[in-house]
Parts: C-alpha cells; sequence; structure tokens
C-alpha cells in the first residue's frame, strides 16, 4: 500500500523542489515529540539514504526510512488552503487519536 500523495501534494512539491533548483522528492518520517507521542516531519531529498523505502506518487518520489514506515503505511499526504492557512494535511489510518493542537498523533 505505501503512501501517496493526491495531485495538490504533489503539484506543491514539484514546485518548491524547482524553486530550490535540486532535489530528487520528499522524505517523510515521525519522530517522538508533543503531547500526543508522535508528530510528523518533512524534508525534501539531495541524497537518498540506502535504507529507504521509496514510493512515487504523480511524479514525485516520497522517501521514508523503515522505523517511520511502521507508522505511515497506507497515509495520504495532500496540500491545501483553508482562508489564509495552507500547508500539508496527513490522512493516516493509523492513528488512534490527535492531541488538540493537531501538531502529534498517537498510534
Amino acid at each position: 500500500m505505501g503512501v501517496t500523495l493526491t495531485t495538490q501534494a504533489a503539484d506543491h512539491i514539484e514546485k518548491y523542489l524547482e524553486k530550490r533548483g535540486k532535489g530528487v522528492g520528499l522524505r517523510l518520517g515521525v519522530r517522538t515529540t508533543g503531547c500526543s507521542g508522535m508528530a510528523y516531519k518533512l524534508e525534501y531529498v539531495d541524497d537518498p539514504l540506502s535504507e529507504d523505502q521509496v514510493f512515487e506518487s504523480h511524479g514525485v518520489k516520497v522517501f521514508i526510512d523503515p522505523k517511520s514506515l511502521v507508522y505511515l503505511e497506507g497515509t495520504q499526504l495532500d496540500y491545501a488552503r483553508e482562508g489564509l492557512n495552507e500547508g500539508f494535511k496527513f490522512s493516516n489510518p493509523n492513528e488512534k487519536a490527535t492531541c488538540g493542537c493537531g501538531e502529534s498523533f498517537t498510534v
């Protein structure tokens, strides 16, 4: 199943990589933090790691380390604008709960 991007997320990532002038995709991972225990982390990838799992969606590569993949399997990443706010939104079927501020989650 892996991880997928919506067309809006893929377009945003492609535009940003083009603006940066380098990069091969986006790294998606999780880290321990926040009220609920885990938070998403995103960074652009210039040099993939040998242990990365790679998924491609709408022509954009998403790199995930093996430890994070257990928590991210089946996740869809979207990019949305709502009023004055814009950013990535995660639809993760593994989430059991999120904190009130929306910055962290539990599985």
